[in-house]
């Protein structure tokens, strides 16, 4: 197993689009729904092995044929009025999933592919049934609701073989003219921040360490970041996969691997060049400025003291639940020395 791998055996997978509802918000977004970056998606992650799309499908002849080609079941929502339809599609489909759930107990992981929040319930009923769910939506029209719920998060606009959307079309939508150059220029992606990368992983890596009985792996890392994050997704910050991106945090000393159990599955530790060891210096002299004024000062406005010196700092940034945590952190590493005062009520901390 790799930390890129599912736990355990083979993933068998069900997949169930409520397709009007991702095809509307593609075409509002890139044009068209190409269902091939969704089953290479899902290739990657186990063996589909249900595959179903409800639609009514007299308004998507085209998609029709596609997704015959790709061996996806149609079923037939027939076209009535307003929400009703709508209504008919997500009933079926809700209740589709949980029969085969029952149904089919070698079904590991549901797959729906939706952006709508009526579905959220469906999603803590699997997983209440021990399913791992994964969701897939358009992100412009995905409700904040549903990612959360989900153990995975696939944003289609960030699936492999996705183009980014034309700026033309962005502009032809807003009934807006664009010169020539502008009509061909793709939108910019926004690039995830480095920091906020290391310190998920980080503050990831102190929870499990805290919490673990043995050695935090790799695949047991990622599985936690995906917990906290469900739409996280490594290529989003340019890496192939997980293992990259552990031995681009181990280059840059935010983390440390060493061999595990499994082979592709390494041991994951704090890196010596995370950053750490400066931020106990800096508050070991933001405490011999303070104590040279006068008396020594106590734990109470020392962070904000602190953040006058490095503004940019954050106890969790290195994986600490709060400032006396650090302090503590501090205190163990020979930076400072603290002592209760009982008529403050307060540590008062002194330089070591």
């Amino acid at each position: 197993m790799t930390p890129d791998s599912p736990p355990g055996d083979e993933e068998r997978i069900a997949l169930f689009l409520d397709y009007e509802n991702l095809a509307i918000g593609a075409r509002e977004v890139i044009g068209r729904l190409d269902f091939r970056p969704v089953a290479d998606a899902l290739a990657e992650r186990g063996r589909v092995v249900v595959r179903r799309a409800y639609a009514d499908w007299s308004m998507f002849e085209e998609d029709r044929r596609e997704l015959t080609r790709h061996h996806v079941e149609l079923i037939e929502i027939p076209q009535r009025m307003g929400a009703v339809r709508k209504n008919a599609a997500d009933i079926k489909m809700a209740v589709d999933a949980i029969e085969l759930s029952f149904e089919r107990g070698y079904i590991t992981t549901f797959v729906l592919g939706t952006g709508d929040s009526d579905f959220t319930p469906l999603v803590h009923k699997l997983r209440e049934l021990n399913k791992r769910v994964i969701g897939i939506g358009i992100e412009a029209s995905t409700s904040a609701m549903l990612p959360p719920a989900c153990d995975e998060f696939l944003f289609y606009e960030r699936l492999e073989g996705v183009e980014a959307p034309a700026r033309k079309r962005r502009r032809a939508a807003r009934g807006t003219r664009a010169s020539a150059a502008e009509a061909e220029a793709v939108e910019p992606v926004a690039v995830p921040d480095e920091g906020d990368l290391d310190r998920l992983v980080v503050q990831t890596l102190a929870g499990l360490e805290r919490n673990a009985s043995g050695p935090v792996l790799a695949s047991m890392l990622k599985r936690a970041v995906l917990r906290k994050d469900p739409t996280f997704n490594e290529s989003n910050y340019g890496f192939r996969g997980f293992g990259e991106l552990l031995r681009d945090l181990e280059a840059r000393g935010v983390v440390s691997l060493s061999e595990g159990s499994a082979k592709g599955d390494p041991e994951v530790h704090y890196g010596s060049g995370s950053g750490e060891a400066e931020a106990f210096a800096a508050l070991r002299k933001v405490v011999e400025r303070l104590a040279g004024k006068g008396s020594p000062p106590h734990l109470s406005g020392l962070k904000t003291q602190l953040r006058r010196s490095v503004p940019d700092f954050s106890e969790k940034r290195f994986g600490y639940g709060g400032f006396l945590q650090f302090a503590k952190a501090a205190q163990r590493r020979g930076a400072i020395e603290m002592e209760w005062d009982d008529e403050a009520d307060d540590y008062v901390v002194r330089p070591a």
